[in-house]
């Protein structure tokens, strides 16, 4: 997922830390790896070295300078377990640790590989998620069960919940099996994908 899109969608959730956020599927965690920026206050492109309007005539250094120190002192700590996340597979949640802990605070992101069937229950949470669209599967039938699983996992164990997916495959909206509160288009490279919001009761 594009970091800029995983943006979109943590803007769109409109969370702002008064409930947990979690991600049952994180994948390398660009999505709470934009979350802990969000809250953090840690600016866009914080760990890049060069900008190409450092090469600009009327660019100044010590503007740039006391620009920067001023946006990090807004840096502001995360709670531990405020987000978190958890994967099925062990080299996603090794790739999610690596990409958090580059960030500041990143190391206070909460990560345990385990598959979301065997999660316990997500209740009056914020859950984001870009689950998984089919190319990777064996069969339609297989993520077609996949979805439906998920389905079930967020209307049994995520009461008080809501929640926010993305799907860069449309049709896999219907697989979930629950009712969305509203769709917004949102493109992934050439994917025209949906972020799909439910309210889960």
């Amino acid at each position: 997922m594009q970091e800029t899109l995983a943006a979109a969608i943590i803007s769109m959730s409109q969370w702002d830390g008064n409930t947990p956020l979690f991600d049952p599927m994180c994948g390398s965690g660009t999505l709470l790896c934009e979350a802990l920026m969000h809250y953090c206050n840690i600016p866009s492109g914080y760990l890049r070295k060069n900008f190409g309007f450092t090469f600009l005539p009327e660019y100044d250094k010590t503007l740039w300078k006391s620009l920067r120190k001023e946006e990090g002192s807004r840096i502001r700590a995360l709670p531990k377990g405020l987000i978190s996340g958890s994967d099925a597979s062990s080299d996603s949640i090794a790739s999610a640790q690596g990409n958090a802990q580059r960030l500041p605070h990143g190391g206070s992101i909460v990560l345990r590989q385990v598959r979301f069937q065997d999660l316990g229950s997500l209740e009056n949470t914020t859950i984001v998620c870009n689950p998984p669209y089919g190319h990777r599967m064996k069969t339609k039938k297989d993520i077609g069960d996949l979805m439906k699983a998920f389905g079930d996992f967020l209307k049994q164990r995520c009461k008080g919940s809501v929640a926010y997916l993305y799907f860069g495959n449309r049709e896999l909206i219907k697989k979930i099996g629950l009712h969305p509160a509203w769709k917004r288009p949102l493109k992934n490279g050439p994917l025209d994908g949906r972020l799909v919001k439910f309210e889960l009761y």
